[in-house]
């Protein structure tokens, strides 16, 4: 041990600070993403190119509490550390496993606290902290973050109140009754836990503002305000965080600002909306931001953590941010100043013609490297296997506004696509330094952006008025449920429920679902008891027809939807057998060179079974989840709805291998090393994109020797 190491321990020690060794141990996955730096990287090598193909499974867990009505996910990417396993199932449980044989060593629910069951919810990782004789696990489930002891998987008693902390903390009186969650674990610098969330997207949500707590007691540290006193909320950060360790920077992916689609009561660009924010992980204070969309209307948040990577350019290594968008976008960013490496235009997009709306004139777009998905939509890029639904998707343009990027919601409907879900999403991006190639999936589903004036429901029943402003933008016209929370059906709801239980839902929000706080007690009662005269079979027809009488005034009251208008739900544009109304690929994985910015290569990810059938292949699909790369020149992703786990050559995108799955792999693999022994574990949660659910967790190793 050199002197400089031997000074720098003595005195982490004396002030009592908790810095783990910045080069962790190459057979663990200890950190969520893999490292601080979110890289979806491991240097383990013994599975490579020419072996890859002969992986079986090692182990199988069931962590149990799936849904049998298909609703429930596991989004989580596991940890692994020492040999041990720590991940957590459908009902927010966290569990460990000896992870050379999934067998269970302890799990914790969080119902310990004498609470209602927390319902199916999703979280995507868990946090790891060690003074070298203390070890501790720290993962949310819904407003609370949970401390463990990761040998016992107790709660740690001192951290907050008998190891949990409210994630309402610092945000206010008025936050303590709005939907305040975490879906993606904290990052840890010294003693400190760095938290973004996930709040409301509608009016009333609580302001995003990022916060450090200690990871001895729990106590607020410090926070950042990514809004101004009194603006309306969201600009929040539920995708994670990465951590530059030497520089102590932690990087933040901000998203929208509240209400997402429109936006007259918060003129101007919205900052630190859609931001990429380094801030210095021990004060909080800010280096620096960089905005990738302004004013945003389309929900364009930022849905994945910033990759931290060392790339050449112009002739000398720069340490970079690569920030990937649903728009299918990636700005790679100067890690010390937040300027982009490439140039980035300010061009033109059209302006709004709803009212009171002041889109943005312009909006940043890299030049390099090129997107990574198709940025405008033509009838000819329309569905081509059936003449019949292709002259479905061309009437479905010919009432809709269509195009290229940024086009504004309107009120006969505006297609995203890439839509809401991207582009890239939470599954996140991997960089191999051993390739120089960063690598991300995406998908190209069309989506419809259909904005209601407010006034036409004036004529409708009170409940369905009620409906129709307060839940349809998830539960859909139909009731019917899906979109982009994957809600539930709201029929039938009468044999299970009553106006009370209803009530109380709204009030309190369950699951995934935020709370509804700022409905009036009239209104919560008139769309109770609305819901209640459903059956399972009511169709869309009897369900218009409520509109035809009743008085909005009685069931909205004066004041409880500010805006002129409500978008219209989240609806995926498929043919009416199923498929996206757009030509392939539906989902990619590409690998891009940083260092040129140039597209290496894309491939389709995924395809659809009922295609495949019919002799129609490599469609990709949508996904879910993200890739991981190795230094044995390997990517590994799972993510597709045809429920299987693929490898492709690093450096063509040739495949190499796949394996069925019990359930669609929705959620990031995590690859890690036991006693010479190398392994790639994924979640097989399903519950998305009309798959199953499941509880699995499936490791798959070389045969033994």
């Amino acid at each position: 041990m050199t002197a400089r190491l031997v000074y720098l321990t003595c005195l982490i020690a004396a002030f009592g600070c908790s810095r783990p060794d910045p080069v962790d141990n190459p057979n663990d996955w200890a950190h969520y993403l893999g490292d601080p730096a979110t890289t979806q990287y491991s240097k383990l090598t013994q599975i490579d190119t020419s072996n890859v193909a002969d992986l079986t499974v090692a182990w199988s867990y069931s962590s149990g509490d799936r849904d049998t009505l298909n609703r429930s996910q596991i989004q989580c990417n596991p940890l692994v550390i020492d040999g041990v396993l720590y991940g957590t199932n459908p009902q927010l449980k966290a569990f460990a496993l000896d992870a050379a044989t999934g067998a269970e060593k302890w799990h914790f629910n969080p119902a310990v606290f004498n609470e209602e069951l927390l319902g199916m919810g999703t979280n995507r990782g868990l946090s790891y902290w060690t003074d070298g004789t203390r070890r501790r696990i720290y993962y949310p489930a819904g407003s609370f973050l949970y401390a463990l002891d990761a040998v016992t998987g107790q709660p740690v008693p001192e951290f907050g109140e008998n190891g949990r902390v409210d994630l309402h903390t610092g945000l206010g009186d008025a936050a303590r009754e709005q939907f305040v969650i975490s879906t993606s674990p904290g990052i840890i610098y010294d003693d400190l836990i760095i938290m973004g969330g996930r709040v409301s997207e509608d009016i009333g949500a609580a302001p995003g503002h990022i916060r450090a707590f200690s990871i001895h007691t729990g106590e607020l540290v410090w926070m950042f305000r990514t809004l101004p006193e009194g603006a309306s909320g969201g600009a929040n950060a539920w995708a994670g965080l990465s951590l530059d360790v030497e520089r102590g920077y932690v990087f933040v992916p901000t998203g929208s600002a509240s209400y997402d689609f429109y936006g007259g009561n918060r003129p101007g660009e919205n900052l630190y909306a859609n931001c990429v924010l380094a801030l210095n992980a021990r004060t909080g204070e800010k280096i620096w931001h960089y905005q990738t969309v302004h004013h945003d209307l389309w929900d364009r948040d930022h849905p994945a953590t910033p990759v931290l990577i060392t790339v050449e350019h112009e002739g000398k290594d720069r340490d970079a941010v690569a920030q990937v968008t649903k728009g299918g976008y990636l700005f790679l960013l100067d890690r010390d100043t937040g300027e982009p490496l490439f140039p980035v235009e300010e061009r033109p997009y059209p302006a709004s013609d709803l009212a009171g709306e002041s889109t943005s004139p312009t909006q940043p777009m890299p030049t390099l490297p090129p997107p990574f998905t198709r940025q405008e939509l033509t009838e000819a890029d329309l569905y081509p296997f059936d003449s019949v639904m292709n002259r479905e998707a061309r009437e479905v343009l010919a009432k809709s506004r269509y195009g290229g990027p940024f086009i504004p919601p309107s009120e006969e409907g505006t297609i995203m696509f890439p839509g809401f879900d991207g582009g890239a999403e939470w599954g996140g991006a991997s960089y191999s330094p051993s390739d120089r190639l960063f690598f991300v999936n995406a998908n190209e589903m069309p989506w419809m952006l259909k904005m209601n004036p407010v006034l036409e429901l004036s004529g409708a029943d009170p409940g369905r008025s009620v409906y129709a402003i307060a839940c349809q933008a998830c539960h859909g016209p139909d009731l019917r449920g899906g979109g982009v929370f994957q809600s539930p059906s709201l029929l039938g709801l009468a044999p299970r429920l009553d106006v009370p239980a209803i009530t109380q839902l709204i009030h309190n929000g369950r699951g995934a679902m935020p709370a509804v706080t700022w409905l009036e007690k009239e209104q919560v009662t008139a769309v109770a008891e609305w819901l209640l005269t459903l059956d399972a079979d009511t169709s869309v027809e009897e369900i218009s027809a409520s509109m035809a009488s009743g008085d909005k005034e009685e069931a909205s009251g004066e004041g409880s939807w500010p805006y002129p208008y409500i978008m219209g739900g989240y609806k995926r544009l498929r043919t009416s057998d199923g498929h996206p109304i757009t030509s392939p690929p539906y989902g990619t994985l590409s690998a891009i060179d940083l260092d040129r910015g140039s597209i290496r290569w894309q491939v389709p990810l995924g395809e659809y079974p009922d295609l495949v059938a019919r002799g129609i292949r490599n469609t990709g699909s949508e996904n879910y989840g993200g890739p991981v790369a190795t230094a044995g020149g390997v990517v590994f992703i799972a993510a597709t709805l045809d429920e299987k786990i693929r490898a492709f050559r690093a450096r063509d995108g040739q495949l190499l291998w796949e394996a069925p799955l019990p359930a669609a792999g929705y959620a990031t693999p995590s690859v890690y090393a036991v006693d010479g022994r190398q392994y790639v574990v994924v979640a097989c949660g399903g519950g998305k994109l009309g798959t199953k659910s499941g509880d699995r967790y499936v490791a798959f190793s070389l045969p033994a020797r």
